[in-house]
């Protein structure tokens, strides 16, 4: 069975930066879309970034320019740069990984159907 597991979280402050990782082991759908979300307390699940078939990438407009996911399929890595952190980035960060298509927008949760426990990325000011 599918499992994905995040590293990489951690604080600092604003204008530093952190790099997640997510190992997923027994996932080999290199051609369908893998994903990081995040979470703020009270807030919903957002879409962070997506990366899918043909190695094209999605972006919140919040991360545009900040942020880069990548993926290395002979190791089952998902990463993700984050630089120039800024407070509001503050969250628990989620892995997502698809195993079938669907129809659902890259940052829908729905899209997605296996998930990491979370790392947890707090940025000071």
């Amino acid at each position: 069975q599918e499992q994905l597991v995040e590293s990489g979280g951690g604080s600092v402050q604003a204008g530093g930066s952190l790099r997640l990782s997510c190992v997923g082991s027994g996932y080999t759908y290199i051609d369908l879309c893998m994903g990081w979300f995040r979470q703020a307390p009270g807030k919903e699940r957002e879409g962070v970034a997506a990366i899918c078939a043909g190695n094209n990438t999605y972006y919140a407009d919040s991360v545009k320019g900040r942020f880069t996911i990548a993926r290395e399929n002979a190791k089952n890595t998902l990463y993700l740069q984050m630089n120039s952190l800024k407070p509001e980035d503050t969250a628990m960060y989620y892995c997502a990984a698809q195993i079938r298509r669907t129809f659902h927008s890259w940052y829908s949760p729905q899209k997605y159907h296996y998930w990491g426990q979370g790392t947890q990325v707090t940025v000071s000011s």
